[in-house]
């Protein structure tokens, strides 16, 4: 019986099913918590969230170490260098986010292009005195170009998704997709450049490394086609927070939606400000099977692990391009 640690309420059956087999400890602060130093000389694996650091100073500090496993698709949070080092297993969770993740983006692209959430805060505001021809005018979204920026499991997700309104997907990334994955997705490869001068609506579904880390700064923001709209599911830090804020209020852009932020919870006054931005709380993977699908994949891994099996989803070392999916 191996002694695990539990980042948080988890939700689903995986945690009485790890229970069943080993000696859990589960604490609300995750791995900065009181009870995860008090065990984590004896802790073999930890079931992490996007907010727990694993670094090389805790891998250092947790000699019996085996198994990282995060309740995520990225893995920005984790050191995978040091644990490669250290032989310590990283795991996340594919394949059972996507759609959610999807549907998310694509809520977040029709709200900020048709400003459905700046007319829900003017009609509880009591703003609405009635329909006019030039009324809140938006931006269309029907047959209109999409550049997705990352075209792994999520973004040809997002692309299955813009075909059903009838638009042109242009997509960027490290490698190209082969010829016929290009035809399932419909979707032409361009330059991220090309892209951003040529889309309509830019979807962010790219890994936060060193280099996509502000990928989209003030000079690649004002390269952007004017009216367009940014969208971004993916992670916080691949946006200049000021500069998009700049961007909003200047030019080029109409409009964004965002789930993830630069600096969470915090998110960047500029932007709090901006009727043009549809701001959600990381909300992108949050319904209820979803969660519980990441949740049971995360302990899944553990389990193998611990079995002396292999992990269901070990992950590569983090890719360094820019644009990889």
């Amino acid at each position: 019986m191996a002694k695990v640690f539990v980042s948080g309420t988890l939700p689903g059956d995986g945690v009485a099913a790890l229970r069943a087999s080993h000696d859990v400890v589960q604490a609300e602060e995750g791995v900065r918590s009181a009870a995860f130093e008090a065990c984590r000389a004896d802790v073999e694996a930890v079931v992490a969230l996007l907010t727990d650091r694993i670094d090389a100073a805790f891998l250092e500090a947790s000699p019996r170490l085996r198994i990282v496993a995060n309740v995520a698709v990225g893995v920005d949070n984790v050191d995978l260098a040091a644990c490669r080092a250290r032989g310590v297993i990283v795991t996340n969770t594919p394949d059972v986010l996507t759609e959610a993740t999807a549907d998310l983006a694509f809520g977040l692209l029709l709200a900020a292009a048709r400003r459905i959430a700046e007319g829900d805060r003017l009609v509880r505001a009591g703003g609405f005195t009635g329909w006019t021809p030039t009324f809140m005018l938006g931006t269309r979204v029907h047959g209109t170009t999409l550049g997705v920026v990352g075209m792994g499991r999520i973004g040809q997700a997002v692309a299955r998704r813009a075909r059903g309104f009838g638009m042109n997907v242009l997509y960027t990334q490290r490698s190209r997709l082969d010829e016929a994955a290009e035809r399932s997705a419909a979707a032409t490869y361009v330059t991220l450049d090309e892209l951003v001068a040529r889309a309509d609506f830019v979807s962010l579904h790219c890994p936060l490394t060193a280099a996509t880390t502000h990928l989209f700064d003030a000079e690649r923001l004002a390269r952007m086609k004017p009216g367009s709209v940014l969208v971004n599911t993916a992670r916080g830090p691949i946006i200049d927070e000021a500069a998009l804020a700049w961007a909003l209020e200047h030019g080029p852009l109409a409009a964004a939606g965002l789930d993830v932020f630069e600096r969470e919870p915090v998110v960047h006054p500029s932007l709090l400000t901006r009727p043009n931005a549809v701001l959600a709380p990381h909300i992108g993977s949050a319904d209820r099977p979803t969660r519980e699908a990441m949740a049971r994949r995360a302990i899944d891994n553990v389990l193998e692990v611990l079995a002396g099996r292999p992990a269901l989803s070990a992950v590569a070392p983090a890719p360094l391009s820019p644009v990889t999916a």
